[in-house]
């Protein structure tokens, strides 16, 4: 496929010179450096991209889809992530961008995903294709009393312990039975580095690992649990030695044993899905930071 003298590419990740391209495009548009992944082994293995390029090898336009299996009400579902799509402002309104949809759309059907999400600012470019916006929540309420454990909890970070942080990642337990990702670790590692004042600690009685921060006005923000077992709140506040004034959890709370009032999130970024109504979560809910993409 070629258009506007432009060379159409797929699976290019693994080509180094396609790989810098890429990033070099996602600096550009969204002013994020994605070179941290490098230092954590490198993209999604499952990822598979499309993209235009010009003659001098600049990625133009690109649309990239990985495997992102969740769970949703129980049940476990083969799901697709879409990001970095993008073009260039000199090459849009030419469709470049609807020939990625369209193209990547079928590789996900060929490739019998039941369910594919994304974020974006745009909701509208992706409504002809099937995708819904679906309302995401922070579940906030008052911190439980201590749990009065023996846990405590060190702190850990990407460069000293990767090792341990991905062997977590690859045997988790979703902290949702409503929804949550069952599997996705270099978004985990790679949003490490993006976040701002992310906190990670490991709770020493059950090899857990807790995603949080603590806001100036001293309320706790729960993103992310990862290990075999998923603690309630208050062993989670326990373990880090912590008495905040209230809670604000960005994970579903079924698993926390923590009664919280859902509120509406009304960030920038719109979570779209696009998946048979069967498919789509009965309850308020949200997909923990930590898994944006």
């Amino acid at each position: 496929m070629k258009g506007n003298g432009l060379t159409f590419r797929q699976d290019y990740f693994d080509d180094p010179a396609g790989w810098s391209a890429v990033k070099a495009l996602i600096l550009d548009i969204f002013d994020v450096d994605i070179t941290p992944l490098d230092t954590v082994g490198g993209h999604d293995q499952t990822s598979f991209p499309s993209a235009f390029f010009d003659e001098t090898g600049c990625c133009i336009a690109n649309l990239s889809a990985f495997a992102m299996p969740l769970v949703i009400d129980g049940r476990a579902v083969k799901a697709a992530g879409w990001q970095s799509g993008a073009v260039r402002p000199e090459y849009r309104g030419q469709g470049l961008f609807r020939d990625l949809i369209r193209t990547t759309l079928d590789r996900c059907e060929k490739q019998g995903y039941e369910a594919i999400v994304l974020y974006t600012e745009k909701p509208g470019l992706y409504e002809p294709y099937g995708f819904r916006a679906v309302p995401q929540y922070v579940f906030k309420g008052a911190a439980p009393p201590p749990a009065n454990g023996n846990a405590r909890a060190r702190s850990l970070t990407i460069e000293a312990d990767l090792a341990r942080l991905r062997s977590l990642l690859a045997d988790r337990t979703p902290v949702s039975h409503h929804f949550a990702v069952a599997d996705q670790s270099k978004m985990f590692l790679l949003n490490c580095h993006l976040l701002d004042d992310v906190r990670l600690s490991l709770l020493t009685g059950d090899q857990t690992v807790i995603a949080w921060r603590m806001t100036p006005d001293h309320t706790f923000q729960l993103l992310d649990v990862v290990g075999r077992t998923i603690p309630t709140l208050a062993e989670i506040l326990d373990g880090l030695d912590l008495a905040p004034t209230s809670v604000e959890s960005f994970i579903p709370p079924d698993r926390l044993s923590f009664p919280a009032d859902p509120v509406l999130d009304t960030g920038p970024l719109v979570f779209m899905m696009r998946a048979a109504d069967s498919l789509r979560s009965g309850g308020p809910f949200c997909l923990s930071p930590m898994a944006e993409f």
